[in-house]
């Protein structure tokens, strides 16, 4: 070997790094998870884990202190939110988050409560919840995960499941006209309405941290694959697949009109902010009528959504 080929070491190199010991790398979400819960129960690719970590970016660029923040959800798979967030959480019966979060607003309005369900348990069996909520123009931000089917329970028929989808109450195709979320929620009150997919992860990050900042009733509504009863159903290949389909086949059209956003089964829809405007909240109407009525023998609550906000 010539002279000029040889690589001679040098003498002041720093030594190589020790070899990386994987399990003693802290997960970047492990101070907002409960870890002794982990891992999950959500089958691969279903979008949820995506839901979870743009919930805790969004709250983090809030200004909410950690103590004054509740998450609430009902049964599903998306109902394990609640028990997965480090934070005071509440897995509450089915259909039943929205009025439990209802609760824990009215009794301390210091709180910001989000509610973390599925399309199934907030629109479906907690309706006529839902409808009221908005109405009353409730301090709660609402995070409702659309996956057009009942996926822990079986794969039955949902209110948001497309016409012609197949399900296991609908194995000829679905005929029941589905809601429009965006739609629902804007023509009960909501002051908020945004929807994106769990592909549009950090659109998804910046409207939970509008919604949480947002007095009243706030929605954000995340489609996102069910690849394991949806998907399998209907044919539509993996998680990956359908998330390649909100892809290819979804537009950013903020502004629009919710009268247009209805989704059809496979095909192109419409994502975006389409709802942000102020109104009194259900506290703000409260306490002008009872200032009213009883003067200066009523004593307002303080919170961010009452009148006598500090």
């Amino acid at each position: 070997m010539s002279e000029a080929s040889v690589v001679k070491a040098d003498p002041v190199a720093s030594p190589a790094p020790p070899p990386r010991d994987e399990e003693s790398i802290p997960h970047p979400m492990e101070e907002w998870l409960r870890m002794d819960r982990i891992p999950h129960i959500w089958c691969p690719t279903c979008g949820l884990g995506t839901v979870v970590t743009a919930f805790i970016e969004g709250l983090k660029q809030t200004d909410l202190e950690r103590d004054n923040v509740a998450v609430v959800s009902g049964i599903g798979c998306t109902g394990r939110v609640a028990g997965y967030v480090k934070l005071d959480s509440y897995h509450t019966t089915h259909g039943r988050a929205i009025p439990f979060a209802t609760g824990l607003a009215l009794s301390n309005p210091k709180l910001k409560v989000a509610v973390v369900s599925g399309d199934g348990d907030l629109v479906g069996i907690g309706g006529n919840h839902f409808i009221h909520a908005a109405r009353r123009n409730m301090d709660l931000t609402v995070i409702l995960v659309n996956n057009f089917i009942y996926a822990m329970t079986g794969g039955q028929v949902a209110p948001t499941t497309p016409e012609t989808a197949n399900t296991t109450t609908t194995p000829y195709g679905a005929f029941e006209p589905p809601f429009n979320i965006p739609h629902l929620a804007e023509a009960c009150g909501a002051v908020y309405v945004a929807r994106w997919t769990s592909l549009h992860v950090r659109r998804l990050t910046e409207s939970i941290r509008k919604a949480l900042s947002k007095p009243g009733f706030a929605l954000v509504e995340v489609v996102t694959p069910c690849s394991t009863l949806y998907a399998r159903r209907n044919r539509l290949g993996s998680g990956l697949d359908l998330l390649k389909f909100y892809h290819d086949n979804s537009t950013i059209q903020n502004g629009a009109r919710t009268s247009d956003v209805g989704i059809d089964f496979q095909k192109p829809f419409i994502v975006g902010e389409f709802v942000d405007h102020d109104r009194p909240t259900w506290f703000q109407l409260m306490e002008a009528r009872m200032s009213a009525t009883l003067g200066d023998k009523f004593i307002p609550k303080e919170g961010p959504s009452c009148t006598n906000s500090k």
